[in-house]
């Protein structure tokens, strides 16, 4: 009788040891904590260290040199009563809204024609962004000679048209008028190459599909391109505010020679004086540190008062 062979058993397999690193201490990785050190040791000189300084600064009293003086909260109760803070505050209220609501206006004008032309599309963004990288002292005194009243082009051209002179840098309105076309012209271009990345965005085919439905240009842009605009529409208006309400070497330059007491006081009767600029009045020629202070961080939440309201505004307008 056959015996049947003997099959031997398979080994058993081998069973695979997890490989195991040794645990490295956060000393061990000190080479790209220090490639990555500056950055932070910079922001902390002369980010936080700062603010949290400024913050420590508004609840005491200090000229500068002397010894500091505790004062509580007696510097934000005297800067809730007073006047020339609060018209600072309506000055670059005012001055803001005469610059931005123009000024996006042209910049999303502009993007549009940017985004439709076929020839020479960088030679157009250049010239468009270039105000922006210009300096603003410079691009300040010559609009300060464009407003002059007597030799200024902006009369000149009143006088063509037969209207009378208008004393723009010495009149309440006129003031505001001459910085707010001076922001407007700063900021239009660096806004309308912000439009024209987002227009650049939508897919052509929307618009073939308008077109096929029989929508015209301003069908389109109003049901197309300026709902799907809306998040750059709200990054560029949250910036403007930023920008606008902190406002200071566009009135403090064109208005320096307008008022011989101080060159922060904004021209005549402070019509020109923005937040910025009452900030750096108390500060440096009244020599008021502490309360100089104080309406940094009155600017600050009027910053984000402003912000809070435009995103909201915004957002709303989006939901509907």
């Amino acid at each position: 009788m056959a015996t049947a062979p003997v099959v031997d058993t398979p080994p058993a397999a081998f069973a695979e040891t997890p490989v195991t690193h040794p645990k490295k201490g956060i000393l061990s990785y000190w080479r790209l904590y220090a490639a990555i050190s500056p950055f932070y040791l910079l922001f902390l000189a002369f980010g936080l260290i700062p603010v949290g300084f400024s913050l420590y600064l508004s609840f005491h009293r200090w000229d500068g040199l002397g010894s500091m003086e505790f004062a509580g909260l007696s510097q934000y109760r005297y800067l809730l009563s007073d006047t020339q803070f609060w018209t600072s505050i309506g000055n670059t209220i005012i001055i803001w809204a005469l610059a931005t609501f123009p000024m996006i206006f042209l910049a999303m004008v502009t993007a549009v024609m940017l985004n439709s032309a076929v020839r020479f599309k960088n030679l157009y963004r250049f010239a468009y962004f270039l105000p922006n990288v210009t300096s603003i002292v410079a691009v300040a005194i010559i609009f300060g000679s464009v407003f002059s009243t007597n030799f200024g082009l902006a009369n000149a051209l009143l006088q063509a048209v037969g209207l009378d002179q208008v004393a723009w840098l010495n009149t309440p309105w006129g003031i505001k008028v001459a910085i707010a076309t001076l922001m407007t012209w700063q900021w239009t271009g660096y806004n309308a190459i912000i439009f024209l990345a987002g227009l650049q965005t939508i897919p052509g085919e929307l618009y073939e599909a308008a077109r096929m439905d029989g929508a015209g240009p301003v069908q389109t842009f109003f049901r197309i391109t300026l709902p799907l605009m809306r998040p750059v529409l709200l990054f560029v208006l949250i910036i403007s505010t930023v920008t606008g309400l902190q406002t200071f070497s566009e009135p403090q330059v064109l208005l320096q020679t307008t008022d011989n007491n101080s060159s922060f006081a904004g021209g005549p009767g402070h019509s020109g004086q923005t937040m910025v600029l009452y900030f750096f009045q108390q500060t440096f020629d009244n020599n008021d540190f502490g309360y100089g202070a104080a309406v940094a961080w009155g600017i600050f939440l009027v910053v984000i008062i402003f912000s809070i309201i435009n995103w909201r505004l915004v957002q709303r307008r989006g939901e509907d």
